[in-house]
């Protein structure tokens, strides 16, 4: 098979689909609600609909941030990280703690270096896309 033929593998896929979301999401909000370091993002999580919902929200996201199903679109019709975190004070303080919060959920997961280098370019670009504070 020619190398121009073969499909690529969507990072969705190479992270384990769903379940790989799933996991990393668990492994993530693990980390926030019980890592010291994390206080101030967990209770930033508290003070909106919870930390149950931003599971769900973050796994339906992340599927097709990674280029696999739109739960999050389907559901809402959009995946604009702007307008879904308007309502919450994202600062470089803030975006810094959430991407280290993220770190150590790839970590813990035994993501390998060359995926886990990928999969964070692309969290940094949207946790600054997602700053609303200077």
């Amino acid at each position: 098979m020619y190398f121009a033929a073969q499909e690529k593998q969507s990072l969705y896929q190479k992270l384990g689909g769903d379940d790989g979301i799933r996991a990393l999401v668990k492994e993530f909000y693990d980390i926030v609600e019980r890592d010291e370091e994390a206080g101030e993002l967990h209770l930033l999580h508290l003070q909106g609909a919870g930390i149950a919902q931003s599971r769900e929200e973050q796994f339906n996201y992340l599927c097709g941030f990674f280029g696999g199903p739109q739960y999050y679109v389907m559901k809402h019709r959009h995946s604009r990280l702007k307008q879904i975190h308007e309502h919450v004070p994202i600062g470089p303080e803030m975006r810094d703690l959430w991407l280290r919060c993220m770190a150590k959920a790839i970590e813990k997961m035994g993501i390998g270096d060359d995926l886990a280098r990928m999969v964070m370019r692309n969290f940094t670009t949207a946790a600054e896309t997602a700053r609303n504070l200077d």
